[in-house]
């Protein structure tokens, strides 16, 4: 009888270490890591720099595939009906993930049943900003003064955006929300166009992308009031939250890795380990703090339970502030 529970305890535990090895990546193929954008973005720029490192890692080449179109909804349905075996990953974003299922008409994916959360990569803020010149000329100095002027004046200032469903306009009426005043939306067709609006006084605020923003608040053309995430940034430590001045208004742009639904938990758990490695390097977060951004990696429970709850909070905000696409 000891023998007989011997050998089985035996053939188990072979069983036991059989069954990682099977369910991890192979090497035969490549590892297709899609960006739902154009090349040149700050999703794009993050992914090329995290392939490198994984190459290594995952013993395996790492390939950028740029599937751009419909406000990320191209590539990331793409990797939504991709074979569930942990070469292909889309490098997501709030549009996708959180913001795009409550604008978009006929979703060609699920953004919470069709994917696998694997990690966060990163968060950029964005950053509160106004046309120096209006602000001096209105005397207002930060983020309470602007706010004491919308609601003495409502419906007198402006705020550019990128368009209707974009980062700035979700951000700006969030503002508009919690501080309950009125500001008129000036929707551009893109975010550079709206910048350029604003730096020509044909607006006078703007919830901008830090990055993008930076070069215009150093050279005095934008007075930068407040950055729209809960802590500030190590690119602008200088520059307060807006928390600071409007308790419980924080939103960001984030990022982060998905594989097909039905991943098997070996394969996303050695995803995720590779990346959190490749988001440790140094080199990485220096790279990452040229666009403004601090890696943030995050286990795959944390990752998916941050994921559903940024979902539903966009879905609230824009049922209440009625926002629909053009």
């Amino acid at each position: 009888m000891q023998v007989r529970q011997f050998l089985l305890l035996g053939a188990a535990l072979a069983a036991a270490a059989v069954l990682p090895a099977q369910a991890q990546l192979t090497t035969q193929a490549p590892v297709t890591l899609v960006v739902p954008y154009p090349a040149g973005g700050p999703l794009d720029n993050a992914a090329r720099i995290l392939a490198e490192k994984l190459g290594p890692l995952l013993k395996a080449e790492v390939v950028v595939d740029n599937r751009p179109g419909n406000g990320g909804n191209v590539g990331a349905a793409l990797v939504a009906k991709a074979p569930a075996d942990g070469h292909t990953l889309v490098m997501g974003a709030v549009a996708t993930h959180a913001i795009n299922p409550w604008l978009t008409a006929n979703m060609p994916y699920d953004a919470l049943k069709d994917f696998t959360p694997i990690t966060l990569v990163a968060r950029v803020p964005n950053v509160l900003v106004m046309n120096t010149e209006t602000a001096r000329r209105l005397g207002i100095k930060d983020t309470r003064d602007l706010i004491a002027y919308a609601r003495k004046n409502p419906g007198r200032l402006t705020y550019a955006s990128g368009g209707n469903g974009s980062a700035g306009h979700l951000a700006a009426e969030l503002f508009k929300n919690l501080a309950k005043v009125s500001i008129v939306h000036l929707p551009a067709s893109g975010a550079a166009q709206a910048q350029a609006a604003l730096l020509a006084g044909q607006s006078d605020l703007m919830f901008d992308n830090l990055a993008s923003a930076s070069p215009a608040i150093k050279s005095g053309k934008l007075a930068a009031f407040g950055v729209t995430t809960i802590n500030r940034s190590s690119s602008l430590p200088g520059v307060p939250t807006i928390n600071d001045s409007l308790p419980g208004f924080h939103i960001s742009t984030w990022f982060g890795i998905f594989g097909p639904a039905g991943l098997p938990a070996p394969v996303a758990d050695q995803l995720q380990k590779a990346f959190a490695t490749a988001l440790a390097t140094p080199d990485t977060a220096e790279k990452f703090a040229r666009m403004s951004a601090a890696p943030q990696p995050m286990g795959r429970a944390e990752f998916a339970a941050m994921v559903r709850k940024e979902h539903g909070d966009y879905g609230r905000l824009i049922k209440v502030a009625k926002i629909k696409l053009d």
